[in-house]
C-alpha cells in the first residue's frame, strides 16, 4: 500500500531521510533514528498543521513521551527566523510556513487519574497547565480540561469527602448501595458520568479534535483506552489494566496507588470523530516493537486500540527504528537491501527454526530455499545451517571462558541493573582472585523508593533508639566522625542475619545505615537532634501526596538506602564497600524531564573513575533508543563521552566494552557475540540476592508491565526464553550431553555484545548527534 501521496511536506522530508522504500502497513508510518528525533518530526508536523489551522482543536500527550516534542516545538518557535531555526525549517519541509500563532487553538486534555487534586504536580491537569497552556502560550479560556477538584459530586461535596480512601467502586453503577456513604458515592458516579458526556459534547461542538498526538502503552493503549476498549468509546470514567497501572506507578508513587485509581479518558471514537483529523502515535525503542507490529499490521480490532487510526486518512505512526524493528517492512528491508552480512545469515536461519518449529540439524536445504529470507543467503548450501550452528557454539565458548588478570568495572544506570543483566557472568569473574572487580551505579535511584518504605524504616529506627539498640549513637565521636566509619560492618551484620534468618537483626542493620545517612545529610550533632529529625522526616513524608517530588535531602536519603542495597548485593561475593562506587550524576533530579547530561557535571565523575581504576573491561547497559527508562540512554551518552575523552589520554587498543541488556529489552541472538550459560544455581543466587538485598524493591512498587512482581523474576524469564531460542538451533542434546558441567547445567542464557572502543562510540555517537544544536 503506497501512503506517500497523503504525506504532508514535513512528512515527505522525514520519509525521504529515512530511506523507507515501501509502507505495507494498514496505517502509514515514518521511522527516525532515535528518541530525540522523534520529538523533532512531531514538532515540525504539529507546527505545520497549526500554521494551516490557527483556530484548530488539538490534543497533546502527557508524561515522559513528549519530552523532545515539547523541547523542539519551543526551540522552533523561539528560533523561527534566525539561522538555526531556518536551517531546521528548510531541511524538514517548514520553509514555506508562516510562523504559527498558537494563542487561538483549543486544547483538549486527553486523560486524567481520578480522583486526583489538580494542584498536585503529578496530575495531568498540572502538566497541561505547565507545559502546554503556559509553555506554548495556549489560551486557557479555550481549553477543555479535566479538573478533578471541579467535577460536580453529590451534595456539592469534594471527592475527598465522597471517596475518603480515594477508591471509586464502579459496581455502584449497577448495584444498590448498602449504606449512606455508598448512596452518596453512587449519586456522585452518575454525576461524573454525566460530566464525561458533557465533556465529549464540548469536543464535538468544536467539530472534533483536529490534531491528536499520543503515545502507545505496552498493551497497545492510546490515551487510557486499554486492550479490549470498544471502538466507538467516548469520554468516560473507567478502570485500567495491570500493564497500564504498571506504567502509571511512576507518576502516582507506586502500583499500590495506581492499581486503585480510576481514570477519565477520551475514547477511541473521540479521537477518530473528525474524519480529516491528523492523529499521530509516537513510539520509541524495541520494547514497543511487538505492539507496534500488531497495531499496524492487523485490521481494526478492539484488541489493538491504536488500529482504530485506520479510520483516518491522516492517521500516522512516527517510530524510532527500534520500535519498527518487527514490522514486516523492516524485516524485508533488512534482508533485501545493502550487502549481505553474516549477521543476516544467522538471523534468517534462527528465524526459520522458529517459523517451522524445527531444530537446526533437521532443516533441509529445501526448507531454506522455500523460505522468504533464507533463500536470499548467498551460496546457500547443505552446510549453511551447520555454519550458523558452529558460529553460535563459538559465542557460547566465548561466554564460558574464565577471565583472568582483568580490572573490570561494571556500571549501571540504576541500582539492580547490573545484577539483573549479567550477575552469572560476574560471579565467575569474582571467583578468580587475579581479577580486580569494581561496581558503579551512575544515578542515585531515589525515585524507586516509596515514601511508605522510608516511613516504615524511620519508625523502626525510632523504636530501636528507644530500646537503646543502636548503640553507636552513644560513642563519643559518633556525631563528628564515627557515623562515616565501619560501613562494611553494617553490611556484614546485615548479611550474617540473612544467613541466620534473623529478620529483626536485619532490620537493625538497615536502620544502622539509615541513621548514619541522616546524621551525614542533616549534620546532626547529638541524639536529641537525631530524634527530632526523624520525627520531622516522618511528618513531612506523611503529609506528602503519593508521587510528590521529595525535597532534595530526602531524595539523597532515599538514594543512600539504594546504595546500601547495592553494597549488600556485591558483599554476597566478598566485594568490599570501597569497590562499590556511587556517582549520583547530577542530571537525575526526579523531575518529569530530567536534564541532558552535562559534559562537566555528569561526564567528569565517570572519567575520573576510569582514570582512578584504569579498567581493562567496562560493562554498561546498551540502550541507545531509550527502550527502558530515559535514564538509560542519558547515562549511555555520559559514559560514551567519558570513554571518548579517556581514549585521548590512554592507549585503549585492548580495552573491551561489554554491552548488556536486562528487563526492559533484550538482544536478539544474532546481535550478541557472547552467550553465557546460566544454571538454576545462578538463577537462585540472583533471586535470593534480589529478595534479601533490594529491600525497597521486593514489594515491586514499580513493576515491569510484563510481570506483577519482582524484577528478578522478569530477568529469569528472559534468560530462559533466550535458551529456548538457542536450543531450537543447536538442539537440546547439545546442552544436556555437553562435555562441560557448566553447559550441561544451562537452564538459561545471557546475551551480551563485546565491543572495542570504536565500535562502542559509533553506537553512542548517533544519539549524541540527534540532540546537538538545541540543548
Amino acid at each position: 500500500m503506497n501512503h506517500n501521496q497523503t504525506f504532508s511536506p514535513v512528512e515527505m522530508a522525514f520519509h525521504k531521510e529515512s530511506n523507507q522504500i515501501q509502507t505495507n502497513t494498514l496505517i502509514p508510518y515514518i521511522t527516525v533514528d532515535n528518541f530525540p528525533k522523534l520529538g523533532l518530526i512531531t514538532a515540525c508536523r504539529f507546527l505545520e498543521w497549526v500554521s494551516e489551522n490557527p483556530n484548530g482543536v488539538i490534543s497533546l500527550p502527557t508524561g515522559k513521551t513528549p519530552e523532545y516534542f515539547i523541547k523542539w516545538t519551543k526551540f522552533l518557535l523561539d528560533n523561527w527566523d534566525n539561522k538555526k531555526g531556518k536551517e531546521v525549517r528548510q531541511k524538514y519541509g517548514l520553509e514555506k510556513c508562516n510562523k504559527p500563532d498558537l494563542s487561538n487553538l483549543t486544547f483538549v486534555q486527553i486523560d486524567e487519574f481520578y480522583p486526583i487534586s489538580s494542584k498536585q504536580a503529578n496530575s495531568f491537569y498540572h502538566y497541561v497547565q505547565k507545559f502546554y497552556i503556559e509553555g506554548f502560550g495556549l489560551s486557557s479560556e479555550n481549553a477543555i480540561l479535566i479538573n478533578s477538584d471541579e467535577i460536580p459530586l453529590s451534595g456539592g461535596k469534594h471527592f475527598k469527602d465522597v471517596f475518603p480512601n480515594l477508591k471509586v467502586d464502579l459496581s455502584l453503577r449497577f448495584r444498590d448501595p448498602i449504606n449512606e456513604l455508598e448512596k452518596i458515592q453512587q449519586e456522585s458516579i452518575y454525576l461524573i458520568d454525566e460530566w464525561c458526556g458533557q465533556y465529549e459534547q464540548k469536543i464535538r461542538d468544536k467539530g472534533g479534535i483536529g490534531f491528536f498526538l499520543g503515545g502507545i502503552g505496552p498493551d497497545g493503549h492510546i490515551a487510557f483506552n486499554t486492550r479490549g476498549t470498544h471502538l466507538f468509546s467516548s469520554t468516560r470514567l473507567t478502570e485500567t489494566n495491570f500493564e497500564t497501572q504498571a506504567v502509571a506507578a511512576g507518576d502516582l508513587g507506586g502500583i499500590e496507588v495506581s492499581s486503585n485509581r480510576l481514570v477519565i479518558t477520551i475514547g477511541l471514537d473521540t479521537i477518530t470523530y473528525k474524519k480529516d483529523a491528523v492523529a499521530i502515535i509516537i513510539a520509541a525503542g524495541e520494547a514497543k516493537a511487538q505492539i507496534i507490529k500488531d497495531s499496524l499490521e492487523n485490521p481494526i480490532s478492539n484488541v489493538y486500540p491504536a488500529s482504530s487510526l485506520q479510520k483516518l486518512i491522516n492517521g500516522r505512526f512516527y517510530l524510532t527504528k527500534g520500535a519498527a524493528i518487527k514490522l514486516t517492512d523492516t524485516i524485508d528491508a533488512y534482508f533485501k537491501e545493502g550487502d549481505w552480512t553474516w549477521e543476516k545469515t544467522e538471523r534468517a536461519v534462527i528465524e526459520i527454526c522458529k517459523k517451522l518449529g524445527k531444530y537446526g540439524d533437521r532443516l533441509k536445504l529445501e526448507d531454506l530455499k522455500n523460505d522468504k529470507y533464507t533463500s536470499l543467503i548467498p551460496d546457500l548450501a547443505e552446510d549453511t545451517v551447520e555454519k550458523v550452528i558452529e558460529s553460535t557454539i563459538q559465542k557460547l565458548k566465548r561466554g564460558s571462558i574464565k577471565q583472568k588478570n582483568e580490572v573490570i568495572l561494571h556500571t549501571g544506570p540504576h541500582h539492580d541493573d547490573i545484577s539483573l543483566g549479567i550477575l552469572p557472568q560476574i560471579t565467575t569473574q569474582l571467583q578468580e582472585n587475579s581479577n580486580e572487580v569494581h561496581f558503579s551505579v551512575l544515578t542515585s535511584g531515589f525515585t524507586a523508593v516509596t515514601n511508605t518504605f522510608i516511613i516504615d524504616t524511620l519508625l523502626q529506627a525510632k523504636k530501636l533508639l528507644d530500646n537503646r539498640e543502636i548503640q553507636m549513637v552513644k560513642y563519643e565521636d559518633f556525631f563528628e566522625v564515627g557515623y562515616k566509619l565501619k560501613t562494611d560492618k553494617d553490611v556484614y551484620h546485615f548479611l550474617t542475619n540473612v544467613a541466620s534468618e534473623n529478620e529483626y537483626q536485619r532490620v537493625r542493620g538497615l536502620c544502622h545505615r539509615l541513621v548514619r545517612a541522616i546524621v551525614g545529610i542533616y549534620e546532626i550533632k547529638d541524639e536529641i537532634g537525631l530524634r527530632e529529625t526523624i520525627n520531622d522526616l516522618i511528618s513531612i513524608l506523611r503529609n506528602s501526596y503519593d508521587g510528590e517530588k521529595n525535597p532534595s535531602k530526602i531524595q539523597k536519603l532515599k538514594g543512600m538506602i539504594r546504595e546500601f542495597e547495592e553494597e549488600l548485593v556485591w558483599a554476597h561475593f566478598g566485594v568490599q564497600v570501597k569497590n562499590v562506587h556511587h556517582l549520583r550524576l547530577g542530571f537525575y533530579t526526579g523531575d518529569i524531564f530530567t536534564e541532558q547530561p552535562d559534559k562537566k557535571r555528569d561526564v567528569e565523575p565517570i572519567l575520573n573513575l576510569l582514570r582512578k581504576i584504569k579498567p581493562t573491561v567496562l560493562s554498561l547497559t546498551l540502550d541507545p533508543e531509550g527502550s527502558g527508562p530515559d535514564t538509560h540512554y542519558k547515562v549511555l551518552q555520559a559514559t560514551a563521552e567519558a570513554v571518548r575523552q579517556w581514549s585521548e589520554e590512554e592507549d585503549l587498543e585492548n580495552f573491551r566494552i561489554v554491552g548488556y541488556r536486562n528487563v526492559w529489552f533484550k538482544f536478539e541472538p544474532f546481535e550478541a557475540n557472547v552467550i553465557t550459560p546460566v544454571s538454576l544455581g545462578d538463577m537462585s543466587v540472583m533471586e535470593d540476592s534480589f529478595a534479601n538485598c533490594y529491600l525497597s524493591q521486593v514489594n515491586a512498587s514499580f513493576p515491569s508491565y510484563s510481570h506483577n512482581g519482582k524484577f528478578s523474576t522478569v530477568a529469569k524469564r528472559i534468560w530462559v526464553n533466550q535458551l529456548q531460542d538457542i536450543q531450537l538451533l543447536l538442539g537440546k542434546n547439545y546442552f544436556y550431553l555437553h562435555e562441560t558441567a557448566k553447559v550441561r547445567s544451562s537452564h538459561g542464557l545471557i546475551f551480551t555484545k563485546d565491543m572495542n572502543v570504536q565500535e562502542f562510540l559509533s553506537h553512542a555517537r548517533e544519539l549524541e548527534k540527534s540532540i546537538e544544536g538545541f540543548i
